[in-house]
């Protein structure tokens, strides 16, 4: 079987190149502002002129001039090495990313028909997800004639919640969806 005229086994692959940035800073020519507000690199401020007068005294120091704040009236532009200037801002932004905790959905799966000890052991397992900053997705299946009793695995959830009521609460609550009732638990807000 061919797509066009290359075999259909074939697809092409497409790599992206990491963004450091995705906030663009208009520079120099490209402010088409007619008075911008203007600060140094050392953030004092310099006064309210013509962009062209801006971008004279950026020129004339070796530096670009650069549109920081846009929305703000009249916008603020920096006299500072843009280089420089990008090379701070994508250090910023890869700090925060650094600092940031990806919160991840573990799932708890059980049955109608889970015993005991293995309800225990799976409470367990969610407790320990949850204190380690993840949220929990705890999933009954019913399978065939116990599509007729949910209300059991509703109590199973209950129960589930209960045993879990330390650390948690329910942030989203039973649902039926075809075969399998779930709830998501997240850990409880600190008072």
């Amino acid at each position: 079987m061919t797509q066009g005229n290359r075999p259909a086994f074939l697809f092409e692959q497409t790599l992206e190149v990491p963004v450091i940035s995705i906030k663009e800073f208009p520079i120099n020519e490209e402010i088409k502002f007619p008075q911008v507000r203007v600060m140094d690199a050392e953030n004092n401020k310099l006064g309210i002129m013509s962009s062209k007068d801006a971008l004279k005294m950026a020129q004339e120091r070796n530096l670009d001039l650069v549109l920081i704040a846009p929305t703000a009236q009249p916008p603020v532009c920096r006299i500072i090495d843009y280089g420089k200037f990008r090379f701070e801002q994508a250090k910023r932004e890869k700090e925060a990313r650094k600092n940031q905790k990806i919160v991840e959905v573990k799932e708890v799966k059980l049955t109608v028909n889970t015993d005991v000890h293995d309800f225990n052991t799976k409470v367990g397992h969610a407790v320990r997800f949850i204190t380690g900053g993840d949220k929990c997705k705890v999933t009954i299946r019913f399978r065939g004639r116990e599509m007729a009793h949910t209300n059991l695995g509703t109590d199973m959830l209950d129960r589930f919640v209960e045993a879990c009521a330390e650390v948690a609460v329910v942030e989203k609550p039973a649902k039926l969806e075809g075969k399998n009732m779930s709830l998501v638990l997240t850990k409880k807000p600190v008072k």
